[in-house]
């Protein structure tokens, strides 16, 4: 009899788990600049850092397989660490990680910014996809305002650099 329990319960824990809701959202914003221009900003840890109002420290590198180290800023206020694997670094065209908390499917996140080349800009896909049975209790569309506020600040950073590059190009063939 415990063994039928036993093996009852572990079938009852593994569905749980097999079939985890799901959950997302995807952002879109036009950047004025080059998709090269918006990738050095994507991958450097210090620039990343300094533009995203989510992240407060990067650390790492950027690579696929790589682990690396996210502190960010919660839609509460607070602050959570976590160690994202790179899953994708195509340069110029896509960064993809995931993120888990403890078991996979307990809380994962899978966060992607995808960079298509357009106008002579940059149009930056910027979502996740999550699923785990945390998602019961949680409503990761909280996220949201703040991967809309990171792709403004990307784009405003991004812009000035590639402005004052023409700037410095226009300069230089004056000359």
């Amino acid at each position: 009899m415990t063994a039928l329990l036993l093996t009852a319960s572990a079938l009852a824990l593994g569905a749980v788990f097999a079939f985890a809701p799901r959950d997302g959202f995807e952002t879109e914003i036009f950047i004025d600049a080059p998709p090269e221009r918006v990738w050095t900003l994507l991958t450097d840890p210090v620039a990343h850092a300094g533009w995203n109002p989510m992240i407060r420290e990067v650390a790492g590198c950027f690579a696929v397989g790589n682990r690396v180290r996210l502190t960010m800023r919660t839609p509460s206020g607070g602050t959570m660490s976590f160690s994202p694997r790179v899953l994708v670094a195509a340069p110029d065209r896509e960064l993809r990680w995931l993120g888990r908390l403890g078991l996979p499917h307990l809380f994962d996140g899978e966060h992607y910014f995808r960079l298509i080349p357009e106008a002579g800009g940059t149009r930056l896909i910027h979502g996740e996809r999550f699923r785990g049975v945390l998602l019961w209790a949680m409503d990761v569309q909280q996220f949201k305002p703040g991967f809309e506020a990171g792709n403004a600040a990307l784009k405003v950073i991004a812009e000035a650099l590639t402005a004052a590059q023409r700037g410095d190009e226009q300069s230089v063939a004056a000359s």
